[in-house]
């Protein structure tokens, strides 16, 4: 998320020659809405080129600018991308590594300079310059650059603990690493690849909403081309100017311009949380699985340790999370799991007879290597498990921390996870600015359609409800706005619509009512007060 006004306006000056270098035909036409207005941009140019005044200049600008800006929110969303790439792309080439030689010395030779079986040695303060296995020596590391995990992490030789990633620092101590990847084939090089490779896809949503307003952009072009005859019977022949203005306007260019700036986004916010997905179609369908975050806390050791206590997130039924931690430990045979399992039976009176009958799925026993267990139930997939094992949000976190301070063992219960939060944010973010986009039309239709038909047709003079000063103006104000909106619209599209957990009704309603409802009321209020800055231009107003 752009946090902060000055940040906003500095990072969108920095993608305007990238904004620029998309006006190209070839990157326009893969866009069927803004391709439109580019065509329409281009055509009002040549107009005013040839017959040059305050009006048709005005109009080619302001088309111009919305192309332009519809180029910028792209631009914006893949430069996010890029700088998390090249922040990695620093740790990978900026280290340099001590390379011990043959005869017992140590050179200073670039990371990107290392091949397999080369030994480095590491010390505190110092960055691992490529994936390895430590050797010799034991030392604390800090990961967080690379996996999000803010705790240091304890690295020696032999046993499980002895891989250590490119690009993470040692903060103690002093290890020798022999370097077991070549270069261009580490974690952080993978991580680059599919943070760079997952953004062009579009999803099969994507595409869907593309054809539909591919098609809303036919039908409002035809309604535009028929308008000229009746007006042309009508005594009140339009200009192509006036036309193509009213097309712009009409046709979806708020969500056309945003839709690909939205998808990117999506996948951008998971790798800010660490979390790689390597397509937005994989995001997208974690986003059509139901979400509900469950917890569950901790236990005290009696011989075994044992399941003492349900603790529900805020919004989350006792119930419920019984229900969940249930299904999660049947396929747990540690004593943990069923200590889960007698305490959801005892407590709460289910049965873990009726349950594993009635809740046909499959089952995941616990592994030493996920560090959980659980149950794939269709589309709903229930897990338990240590708390390092989830992605946890804040009020998670501090029951957990809690209960460990207490001296307990906290695990989690969990349906789905904090990926699946995003994939239905990005689905809410494009219905609802889609919602807005076709909402905004009903202002622009009393704005333009008086000023084009109230000289022959004086009773429609009663549409301009906003009162707009005179038809060049109303239809400048509005073009202006229909370009404006996309530039006001970019932080939410790059953030995300905010997402909360509830049914599909409340959310319907709510989205409805705040961009149903605004994208009718705001377009108004814009409007007119553009048009009393564009009176006051000589020659419109």
């Amino acid at each position: 998320m752009i946090a902060d006004s000055p940040q906003r306006t500095r990072v969108l000056i920095a993608s305007l020659p990238d904004a620029l270098r998309k006006l190209h035909p070839r990157d326009q036409v893969r866009n069927p809405v803004m391709f439109v207005a580019w065509v329409g941009s281009l055509l009002v140019t040549v107009f005013a080129i040839a017959d040059p005044d305050v009006f048709t200049v005005a109009v080619a600008a302001w088309l111009w600018a919305t192309v332009l800006f519809a180029n910028l929110a792209e631009a914006v969303a893949e430069g996010r991308g890029k700088a998390q790439a090249d922040s990695l792309r620093r740790t990978r080439n900026d280290a340099v590594a001590r390379r011990l030689t043959a005869a017992g010395g140590e050179e200073r030779v670039p990371g990107a300079q290392l091949r397999v079986g080369d030994l480095v040695v590491v010390e505190a303060g110092e960055v691992v310059p490529g994936d390895g296995d430590v050797v010799e020596g034991i030392a604390t590391v800090d990961e967080s650059v690379i996996t999000g995990e803010s705790a240091p992490v304890v690295r020696e030789a032999g046993g499980d603990r002895s891989a250590v990633t490119g690009g993470t620092t040692v903060l103690s101590d002093r290890i020798v690493v022999r370097v077991t990847t070549r270069p261009g084939e580490t974690f952080v090089d993978r991580m680059i690849a599919l943070v760079e490779g997952a953004r062009r896809q579009k999803t099969p949503n994507e595409v869907a909403l593309t054809i539909l307003l591919s098609t809303l952009t036919i039908i409002f072009l035809l309604a535009v081309v028929a308008l000229q005859p009746f007006a042309i019977y009508s005594g009140g022949e339009q200009s192509v100017i006036v036309l193509t203005a009213l097309l712009v306007c009409l046709i979806p260019t708020t969500i056309g311009a945003l839709l690909s700036a939205i998808g990117i986004a999506g996948v951008d916010r998971l790798v800010r949380r660490n979390v790689l997905a390597t397509s937005g179609k994989a995001v997208e369908a974690a986003g059509d699985v139901d979400t509900l975050l469950l917890d569950k806390t901790g236990t005290i050791t009696w011989g075994n340790r044992r399941a003492t206590e349900l603790i529900p997130v805020e919004g989350v039924d006792e119930r419920t999370l019984a229900e969940a931690a249930l299904l999660s430990s049947l396929a747990d045979g540690t004593p943990e799991g069923r200590s889960v399992v007698e305490l959801c039976v005892e407590r709460y009176g289910l049965s873990a007879e009726a349950t594993a009958h009635e809740k046909t799925g499959e089952f995941v026993p616990f592994s030493a290597q996920t560090r959980m267990s659980g149950v794939d139930l269709g589309d709903r997939r229930v897990r338990k498990g240590a708390a390092s094992a989830f992605e946890l949000g804040d009020v998670t976190r501090r029951i957990v921390a809690g209960i460990g301070q207490d001296g307990g063992t906290p695990l989690v219960v969990a349906e789905n996870d904090v990926v699946l939060e995003i994939g239905k944010q990005l689905l809410i973010t494009r219905g609802a600015l889609t919602t807005f986009s076709v909402a905004n039309d009903l202002a622009k239709y009393f704005a333009i359609l008086p000023a084009m038909f109230a000289a022959i047709h004086p009773q429609l003079g009663r549409l301009n409800v906003m009162q707009l000063t005179t038809p060049q103006s109303a239809i400048l104000s509005a073009v202006i706005f229909n370009a404006l909106v996309i530039v006001a619209l970019i932080p939410l599209a790059l953030r995300g619509v905010r997402y909360r957990p509830s049914g599909a009704s409340a959310l319907l309603r709510r989205n409805l009512l705040v961009y149903g409802l605004g994208g009718v009321v705001t377009p108004f209020a814009g409007i007119w007060l553009i048009d009393l800055l564009v009176r006051l231009v000589p020659g419109i107003g």
